[in-house]
């Protein structure tokens, strides 16, 4: 096998450096899961490999294959992933008091963004000649990898807490993985499937230690500098939820790259979301001298160099996708905001339910609370005064509305149940105007 494009897989924390052909997901000169590694590449090979003519036409993320981290001779596993449109919000704008655009990746094909990461791990799995895959999810990787997994003739076996939404458990069930519920916590279904990794050899598909899937991840990037570069301008700020920290740090790397080689013409500010009770990122952000207001209890995430698993911190959020109590990439994602001039926001699970109905009833886009998330960013940061009234801002959607019902029937308020007869709804709207029949 030979990743032709890649030069080697680095260790974030100590900086060792191993073979891209050999299947590694951490740096083993440190314990559990704290030496997180980095694909590093040889970009004059990728600029020769890549048509960097931009039209803003995306059939899918596998435009941008020279940057992918496949063996040349693998063939994709795909459904259509990426290629996301970027969306023009005048009424969201007008209400958040910002020019906004939405990139709206609740439209792949599993409903989620992590599309991007389970097409580069079935592929490689496959590649591989690996059978089984695995990961651990809240519920939209378990999904996504499923998916992907069908795709490919793969088995599929996730672990997911046993409280995640039943929405999320149903889909990857259809798609015929098995689904083991863990009496537990996110963290500990994680745990368990990087035991489960060592023991079985499935190929494990968490994004947050295998290098390989940010780096499907960042084809988010990519698009969004195409798709900002075709529009005119690149925008002032990004906007990601954050969970372990893998999206934004993905987001930022595959953007960066872009002005890099020259493509377009300079980056955006990343802009941080974290849910209060999953703060973990954004209180390492604030320690190292980022970052709006927000927790900041010397608790929240690791320190330095080893922003690391490390610790005991729970997570309570509605939003399960971003509930991550101690986030494997927490150091790739602030070094993402620090690198970008950017920042980091916490907001309450009220905000994310308020920003939910806001986006579904100014744009008709239909987010769950983690893909809403970045909205209520937005708003906390236009009230600390982290984005000016003048700037263009980017809010990233990273799942479909319809993974999580329940909260979306919290945010809403429910149905208004009325008796079938006309004079409900006069009481409700007053009578009928004359002649507006048309019977």
């Amino acid at each position: 096998m030979s990743l032709s494009t890649v030069r080697r897989l680095t260790c974030t924390r100590c900086g060792a450096g191993y073979d891209p052909d050999r299947e590694i997901y951490t740096c083993p000169e440190h314990e559990g899961v704290a030496g997180v590694l980095e694909v590093e590449y040889d970009y004059a090979a990728i600029d020769d490999a890549f048509d960097a003519d931009l039209d803003g036409v995306i059939p899918s993320q596998w435009k941008y294959a020279a940057f992918l981290p496949v063996a040349d001779d693998a063939e994709p596993v795909t459904l259509g992933e990426g290629g996301t449109d970027l969306l023009d919000a005048p009424r969201l704008s007008d209400r958040l008091g910002v020019e906004t655009l939405i990139k709206d990746d609740g439209r792949n094909p599993t409903g989620c963004f992590k599309d991007r990461a389970s097409s580069i791990a079935a592929t490689k799995a496959k590649h591989r000649g690996r059978d089984v895959v695995t990961c651990a999810s809240t519920g939209n990787a378990a999904a996504s990898l499923a998916g992907y997994a069908a795709r490919g003739g793969l088995d599929c076996r996730i672990f997911v807490p046993s409280d995640a939404p039943a929405g999320k458990l149903t889909q990857p069930l259809v798609y015929g993985a098995d689904v083991l519920a863990v009496e537990g916590t996110y963290d500990e279904a994680y745990d368990l499937s990087v035991a489960v990794t060592e023991s079985y050899g499935w190929y494990n598909r968490n994004a947050a230690i295998n290098p390989f899937l940010i780096e499907g991840k960042r084809t988010v990037g990519h698009e969004l500098a195409e798709q900002t570069h075709v529009r005119g301008r690149v925008p002032d700020w990004v906007v990601f939820s954050m969970g372990d920290g893998c999206t934004i740090a993905g987001a930022w790397k595959g953007f960066r790259e872009f002005a890099d080689l020259g493509y377009v013409d300079g980056t955006p500010r990343m802009l941080g979301v974290q849910a209060e009770g999953a703060a973990a990122i954004h209180g390492a952000v604030q320690r190292h001298g980022r970052g709006g207001e927000g927790t900041d209890d010397g608790e929240d995430g690791a320190d330095g160099e080893d922003d690391s698993a490390d610790g005991d911190d729970t997570a309570e959020t509605l939003a399960d996708s971003i509930a991550v109590g101690r986030p494997r990439n927490a150091y790739k994602a602030r070094r993402a905001i620090e690198e970008s001039g950017g920042a980091s926001v916490v907001v309450s699970d009220e905000e994310i339910l308020r920003a939910e109905t806001l986006l579904g009833s100014t744009e008709g886009i239909y987010a769950e609370p983690a893909g809403a998330a970045p909205v209520a960013g937005v708003r906390q940061a236009r009230r600390q005064g982290i984005i000016g009234p003048d700037e263009q801002v980017v809010v990233t959607v990273t799942g479909f509305g319809l993974k999580d019902g329940e909260s979306a029937r919290r945010a809403t308020g429910g149905l208004d149940r009325i008796a079938p007869d006309i004079s409900e709804v006069e009481r409700r709207y007053g009578p009928a105007e004359s002649g507006t029949s048309v019977l």
